[in-house]
């Protein structure tokens, strides 16, 4: 059996398709046979401005759809052959054999759940990334500056509780809404008016056009109409200089709210008085449960959580990622960037 991987020699540099090593999954660690890719900004920009890069070449890649090909010792989960959809740690680790973008990589298997036969391949390698980066700020405590819900359930029950996501559209913004209304709470999102069907199907309570200039105003009395005096604050799953212009504002208003972001966010000093931030990362011991207690297969196998945004299928092998590089830089609205395998 032999391995592939797309490699990136530096900084700046196209994508090299060359031989890997077949790697061996450590005790508590699976290898997968991947059967399809999904491509994040933060690939591009790694590839663009190489930080996180600890050792040249690297292999990139967070999300991962396939089967198990190898289980470690301490595996009880899974078996060869199983569909799953795993997040790959390589941008922790620092080995190549932790990065997706192979035919062969390698993940922990706290970061592993099966994939219903009802969901394809190219349907679940949306999900990963995703989910651990929406969950990593819902779930972490408000005293860090998250939002503190409790995890979700397929039963929910009224929490009380209101959020808003910024960017309901996005890849993460989907996923943190669906994750949201699962834990009990009522969601106000934020979207181009396109998508605003989209968003309202993932559980939203009412979509916003961000792009008024009434954006901040029709939040804060979106966020008072749902008469709930439990307002946590916003996760920003958009995460630039105007989002956060924009809910700073919204938080000043209100009086009230953390705000969770994607990328590092405003200085505490720039914060209303009462309010924290927090920027999460994806590779959190609170994301864990989701995976190793199924709540995201059977949610999924219960259509309680879509897997969202649709995939947009730019090529097939690893010859075509650099290609999908380049279509994720240029932009998707509501779709998510997937190489076949």
């Amino acid at each position: 059996m032999s391995n592939q991987a797309a490699w990136l020699d530096g900084k700046g540099k196209d994508l090299r398709v060359g031989d890997a090593e077949l790697p061996s999954p450590g005790a508590d660690q699976v290898v997968i046979k991947a059967h399809a890719l999904a491509i994040n900004p933060v690939d591009w920009k790694i590839q663009d401005y190489g930080f996180f890069v600890q050792n040249w070449p690297a292999v990139l890649g967070e999300d991962i759809a396939g089967e198990i090909y190898k289980v470690g010792s301490n595996v009880t989960r899974f078996k060869k052959g199983d569909r799953v959809i795993a997040h790959a740690h390589g941008l922790v680790t620092g080995d190549p054999k932790d990065g997706s973008l192979q035919l062969y990589p390698r993940a922990f298997a706290k970061n592993t759940t099966k994939l219903p036969d009802s969901i394809s391949f190219t349907e679940g390698s949306v999900l990963p990334l995703a989910i651990n980066t929406a969950a990593d700020g819902l779930y972490k405590g408000r005293e860090e500056g998250f939002l503190g819900l409790e995890l979700p359930t397929l039963t929910p029950t009224a929490s009380g509780k209101t959020l808003v996501v910024y960017g309901g559209s996005s890849s993460v913004g989907a996923i943190a809404i669906q994750l949201a209304v699962a834990s009990g709470a009522t969601v106000i999102a934020t979207a181009s008016s396109h998508n605003h069907d989209f968003v309202a199907g993932l559980g939203a309570s009412k979509v916003l056009d961000y792009k008024k200039s009434s954006i901040v105003d029709d939040v804060v009395d979106a966020v008072k109409s749902t008469g709930s005096n439990n307002f946590i604050g916003i996760y920003d799953a958009i995460s630039l200089p105007d989002s956060y212009k924009n809910n700073l504002a919204v938080l000043e208003k209100l009086g009230t709210g953390n705000l969770a972001t994607t990328l590092p966010g405003p200085k505490a000093e720039e914060l209303p008085k009462g309010s924290k931030t927090g920027s999460v990362f994806a590779i959190s011991p609170v994301t864990a449960p989701l995976w190793e207690d199924g709540y995201i297969t059977q949610a999924l196998e219960q259509g309680k959580l879509k897997a969202v945004p649709e995939p947009l299928v730019v090529g097939k092998g690893l010859d075509s990622v650099q290609k999908g590089f380049a279509k994720q830089k240029e932009g998707v609205s509501a779709k998510k960037v997937v190489i076949e395998l």
